[in-house]
């Protein structure tokens, strides 16, 4: 039931939304944003804060007739940031941590912003690289666009601080439930280029570390997937503020878009034409770009195997880059069983096709979101940090996974990776139960009125901000 501000105060209650600026984290805390004010109703008045460059990506949500405004705060000067960027997309891999120190000078103007405004915000609710927002007077609620567990594991390595050993030695977490262990090479780029003594990284870590003294954590997960990671974050935050609201998804399938060289109808009208649980989608998210060898090798093992796919390439930015292209004639070669999308692909929408069986992905926390809410077997080849924990827990611990291929420079064996896509489609049967008892599960979670544990986490997380508004 949604939330009536009528019954409970004759004022809306005000919350600001702050988002890093990264696809992978602004989509998810915006669908989250969406959904709160849905959800919400006459309860809340909602701020969001972007940059000016990142106004656009907010457009769908100011036109959809709901209590959200935009706060546009100009993008602090960087020394390490190129004038006119304010998105990490736009930045090289190793971007993440300039982004987080550069947002942090937007603290001074954001606190004369909520000091200075008529009705301020009653609280803020922002990414877990923004830990610096804790200090600015109000109660920080933490959203988290990875999983509960990776939470636990940032937790843990921003407090504890553990020495840094040698790329093949292993690191245990065995206060964590399961005990997760990685070798060094697998750990947090970011926790790994911490230098003792630069003010920068000084910065990044002390807001890592307010991460875990936040007023409330709200996780893109839900509980019957992450139950006992979530259970171990209250435990060690010392509190029950912890909701799951996940797997948070776009109200419709047309509210995120980019370019693309194929037409979502021609997409459609494709994989109409093949038969169920019959298609390999092929995606590596909005940031991994495949270097010329991985994508040679991805190209053979897809023409070796000779399954039905979609395959979504990330084309590189600069013209003459040799990286990220394909095989001269491969799409003429594959003609019939293969689609190649150069740039954006309608991925909620493809996924959740009848004819999609398996998913190649690199296991960015969002992919694996809508992997699972489509039933569909994911075929794992993790990249970086985050991605090593969604793969271990898709494959390990929910068993609806396989691996494909592991790091950032690994070229595949093109006849090894084209038999784990035959295996897949329609195969793995095991795997593809038990992908489709957690779809249920999931969608259990966020559509149930009545007992689905998202919803009521959304709702417990409403009435906490509205009862923050009354104390006041």
């Amino acid at each position: 039931m949604t939330v009536n501000a009528e019954n409970i105060i004759p004022t809306r209650t005000h919350v600001l939304i702050f988002p890093f600026p990264a696809q992978g984290h602004m989509i998810p805390l915006f669908d989250l944003t969406h959904r709160l004010a849905i959800r919400g109703g006459s309860a809340l008045k909602i701020t969001v804060l972007v940059t000016p460059k990142n106004l656009p990506f907010l457009s769908p949500l100011l036109s959809a007739g709901l209590n959200i405004e935009a706060l546009t705060l100009p993008f602090p000067s960087h020394p390490s940031i190129p004038s006119g960027i304010e998105n990490v997309q736009d930045l090289p891999p190793s971007g993440f941590p300039t982004m987080i120190h550069a947002l942090g000078g937007l603290h001074a103007p954001l606190l004369s912003w909520i000091t200075t405004h008529p009705s301020p915000p009653v609280a803020i609710v922002s990414d877990f690289f923004l830990g610096w927002t804790q200090h600015l007077g109000i109660p920080r609620v933490e959203f988290s666009p990875s999983a509960a567990v990776t939470c636990c594991i940032l937790n843990t390595l921003w407090i504890e601080m553990p020495t840094i050993g040698g790329d093949d030695e292993i690191l245990e977490f065995t206060k964590i439930p399961n005990s997760w262990r990685y070798s060094w090479s697998q750990i947090s780029s970011i926790y790994l280029s911490y230098v003792d003594g630069d003010k920068a990284w000084e910065f990044i870590r002390d807001s890592f570390r307010d991460n875990a003294a936040s007023w409330g954590l709200v996780v893109n997960s839900f509980a019957d997937m992450e139950s006992v990671y979530l259970a171990h974050l209250k435990k060690e935050m010392g509190h029950d503020r912890v909701w799951a609201v996940g797997p948070v998804l776009p109200v419709s399938q047309g509210d995120r878009g980019g370019r693309t060289s194929v037409s979502v109808d021609h997409m459609m009208s494709w994989l109409d034409a093949r038969a169920d649980n019959n298609v390999v989608y092929v995606c590596f998210g909005s940031q991994v770009l495949l270097t010329e060898e991985q994508t040679l090798a991805l190209a053979s093992a897809l023409e070796k195997s000779g399954v039905h796919f979609v395959w979504a390439v990330k084309e590189p930015v600069e013209r003459d880059s040799s990286r990220g292209n394909i095989l001269d004639g491969f799409e003429d070669r594959v003609a019939g069983r293969g689609l190649v999308i150069r740039g954006w692909a309608p991925q909620v929408a493809v996924l959740q096709h009848r004819a999609v069986g398996a998913f190649l992905t690199h296991c960015g926390w969002n992919s694996v979101v809508e992997a699972v809410v489509a039933g569909v077997l994911m075929l794992t080849w993790p990249m970086r940090a985050d991605q090593y924990t969604d793969a271990t827990l898709v494959v390990d611990e929910l068993k609806v996974g396989v691996r494909a291929c592991e790091g950032p420079d690994t070229v595949p064996d093109p006849v090894e990776l084209a038999r784990v896509f035959v295996d897949s489609v329609p195969g793995k049967q095991t795997q593809r139960i038990r992908a489709m008892k957690l779809r249920e599960a999931a969608l259990d979670a966020i559509v149930n009125q009545e007992r689905g544990s998202s919803v009521k986490d959304m709702d417990g997380f409403i009435e906490q901000i509205v009862s923050l508004g009354q104390k006041k």
